[in-house]
């Protein structure tokens, strides 16, 4: 059975000192590392958030305070501080990550008018990434994934591998949540394995 990793989002933005940082992510580098190191991956992909400047989920483009929600195209937005511009440092890869084993990058989130926490699609279920045609060419069949957050862009992509036919399991210290409110990453977790998704660690 093929395997992949997917890595989500792990940018500087996410990590410590960055815009939207998550507690602790920085810790959750060293483990990622070791699991490329010690496993043999048939792919190794990175997601990352690559939002134009004027994306419409970040608060300051709407006259918003963060921590706000909108109805955007239909669905709740959360208002996110600016963060993962294209071009800037705080869109870059984290530089402890090490990429030498990497095979492909998908980047989301680059559509003005819709967010895109998953690493499949967007939010609306519109757009498609590409990540599951890149995933079906190389016949992979089961996923591992790591990153930040738990309670957002890593649950939405470990879903929605499910919904496409992955066996799918999360690297327990291999992610780390935002906890907007504190119960959030407990929350994603029971939802998960709800879904299918094996929890590992």
């Amino acid at each position: 059975m093929k395997k992949a990793l997917i890595i989500v989002d792990v940018q500087n933005d996410f990590c410590e000192g960055g815009a939207l940082a998550v507690p602790e992510a920085n810790e959750v580098i060293p483990y990622i590392n070791l699991l490329m190191e010690e496993n043999e991956y048939d792919q190794i992909v990175l997601t990352q958030d690559w939002h134009p400047a004027d994306h419409k989920s970040f608060a300051s483009n709407n006259n918003r305070k963060v921590g706000e929600s909108i109805i955007l195209n239909g669905i709740p937005q959360f208002m996110w501080p600016d963060h993962c511009i294209q071009g800037t440092f705080g869109a870059e890869f984290h530089k402890d990550l090490n990429r030498d084993k990497v095979t492909h990058i998908i980047q989301k989130g680059k559509n003005t008018e819709i967010d895109s926490y998953s690493g499949f699609q967007d939010n609306n279920h519109f757009m498609k990434t590409g990540l599951d045609d890149f995933l079906k060419y190389h016949e992979i069949q089961l996923l591992e994934v790591v990153g930040l957050a738990m309670d957002y862009c890593v649950k939405f992509t470990c879903t929605d591998a499910v919904a496409n036919g992955y066996i799918t399991c999360l690297h327990f210290n291999g992610t780390k949540a935002v906890n907007v409110k504190p119960e959030n990453g407990r929350d994603a977790i029971y939802d998960m394995i709800q879904k299918g998704i094996t929890v590992l660690g």
